[in-house]
């Protein structure tokens, strides 16, 4: 059973779907978990999958839009803002605890790729927060810095001055638009090989996700930490899940990075053999495993509904 809802960021409405366990009571309280969905994502795509599988397990699930992108309000449009992004998971945990059926000290967040990332800088301001789960997490600004940051930021520069003139904002895809174009290319990474099967091919495309990007939000991209301060405010319970066939995205490295900085006294990190970045978005095996490892987390941290 899910439900879809609104919440507010600011003035504009965050579009999200409530996913409720098979034996959901709204008389009684139950345990709750955002879902952060990947940069370029929907809440239909993995963190939906996730979200299902989390509420099939007995807790109350909410996956969401980014303010600016799919459904959700908030201009200018394909916008990808970091500091916004940790901020619609601060108004997903202002949304859960205006519902009676949410227990207000057991929520906890999962995000996956990007989505990880802005799940660990949130928890490290937003205590309400009881326990983090993280899947293949990169860190925005080492994913988008290692791809020469000083001139990207001089474009960046010169398209600011473009639109401020009167040009028309510059909308660049995330990925190539279909598999042959990736070939035409010469693309070989897998991980930007398997991007496109899974968001521009019937595995995993929804409607919502568009691919575009607005290009001026490279600058926020290359310039945002996720995992600063790490060290000092990250306190609350963390299990990092990563795939070891470690492609360019670096969400393998990123994860233990994340691991070895939190200063959680309780962590763990879970490595799934086998398996790529995209692998764990949606592939049966190894998301099987990670669920197994993310309800057993959940479990022990939170207050479930079937305890």
């Amino acid at each position: 059973m899910q439900k879809s809802v609104q919440f507010k960021n600011g003035e504009w409405d965050v579009a999200a779907i409530v996913h409720f366990p098979p034996d959901f009571d709204d008389t009684k309280e139950h345990a709750a978990i955002v879902c952060v969905h990947p940069g370029s994502s929907v809440k239909e795509q993995t963190a939906g999958l996730y979200a299902s599988k989390l509420a099939k397990g007995g807790f109350v699930a909410l996956a969401f839009d980014a303010s600016f992108q799919g459904e959700s309000g908030g201009a200018p449009r394909y916008r990808e803002d970091p500091a916004t992004r940790v901020e619609d998971i601060r108004c997903a945990v202002d949304y859960l605890t205006t519902c009676s059926f949410v227990a207000v000290n057991r929520i906890g967040v999962l995000g996956v790729c990007a989505g990880g990332g802005y799940a660990a800088s949130a928890a490290m301001i937003e205590k309400r927060i009881r326990a983090v789960g993280t899947v293949v997490a990169t860190n925005a600004s080492r994913a988008f810095g290692e791809r020469n940051p000083l001139q990207e930021l001089e474009k960046v520069a010169a398209q600011r001055t473009a639109e401020a003139r009167g040009a028309e904002p510059l909308i660049t895809p995330w990925i190539p638009e279909t598999p042959e174009e990736a070939r035409q290319a010469g693309i070989t990474d897998m991980d930007t090989l398997e991007a496109v099967d899974y968001y521009r091919t019937p595995r995993g495309n929804h409607p919502g996700s568009d691919n575009k990007l607005r290009f001026t939000s490279m600058a926020s991209m290359i310039t945002f930490d996720a995992f600063n301060l790490a060290d000092k405010l990250f306190t609350q319970p963390l299990l990092v899940i990563v795939g070891d066939r470690a492609g360019s995205f670096g969400s393998y490295r990123d994860g233990f990075d994340l691991y070895n900085k939190a200063a959680s006294r309780k962590k763990n990190i879970h490595v799934v053999h086998g398996a790529s970045h995209y692998d764990l978005y949606d592939q049966p095996k190894a998301t099987g495993e990670a669920m197994d490892q993310l309800l057993r987390f959940y479990s022990e941290n939170l207050w479930s509904s079937h305890r």
